[in-house]
């Protein structure tokens, strides 16, 4: 189900939101409304199958994601990035307070090389330093967990909104990508069923200080590969 149009303005509602309109041009509309609202949120809780999520990508890494569009110009990968780069402040901005993220991202993503080893080492480097941030929570999927629901539901984001100025926060909505376009889920029925992915995965992940020390394992590991 798509976002009922008043939903798209909640990130837009908060102070200093509203940036990305300098990059309209650079990000499709679909994805435009995801990130106001993701500006917004005070809470996001999100899996990742494939890749280590945009919020916490190095520039390197970032670049290596979209080296393979070849279709687009070297101008139009680099104003992607720079837009990806600038959504990470909202990790550490203190007005509005700096939402809580959860992170859960499967040891695939973590083993598969974008852009070359050093890329990859200075990638989970990277995870390592701002997972110590106190609003921040990363977790790995150990590959040895096998078969799970989150395999098939695929990569998601559960946003949670506060209060702002009515008696009660609006209601989560649930985001999925694909290569063309989004998603944006918010039926009772669809968070529920999230709701219960969610739980099994959290279920699943190793701890985050487990999930430290692999991300550490796997640095090591790339580094003297």
């Amino acid at each position: 189900m798509a976002v009922a149009p008043d939903r798209a303005g909640a990130g837009q509602r908060l102070p200093g939101a509203g940036w990305w309109h300098a990059y309209g041009d650079a990000i499709p509309e679909w994805f435009e409304l995801y990130v106001g609202l993701e500006s917004g949120a005070s809470r996001q809780r999100r899996y990742d199958e494939a890749l280590v999520p945009g919020l916490l990508q190095t520039r390197g890494y970032a670049l290596a994601v979209y080296q393979h569009r070849s279709a687009m110009s070297e101008e139009e990968r680099n104003r992607l990035v720079e837009v990806r780069l600038q959504r990470q402040s909202l990790l550490t901005r203190r007005l509005p307070a700096a939402p809580r993220l959860e992170v859960i991202i499967h040891e695939a993503a973590l083993l598969r090389t974008v852009g070359d080893s050093a890329t990859m080492a200075a990638q989970l480097r990277h995870m390592l330093e701002i997972g110590a941030l106190p609003n921040l929570s990363i977790r790995v999927l150990p590959l040895a967990t096998g078969l799970h629901y989150g395999a098939v539901a695929g990569t998601f984001v559960l946003l949670s909104f506060p209060p702002g100025n009515r008696n009660t926060p609006e209601p989560p909505i649930v985001y999925c990508e694909s290569l063309t376009g989004a998603l944006y889920l918010d039926r009772p029925s669809e968070l529920a069923a999230y709701e219960n992915v969610w739980a099994g995965l959290t279920a699943l992940a190793l701890d985050e200080g487990q999930s430290r020390h692999m991300i550490e394992k796997i640095v090591a590991e790339v580094h003297h590969g």
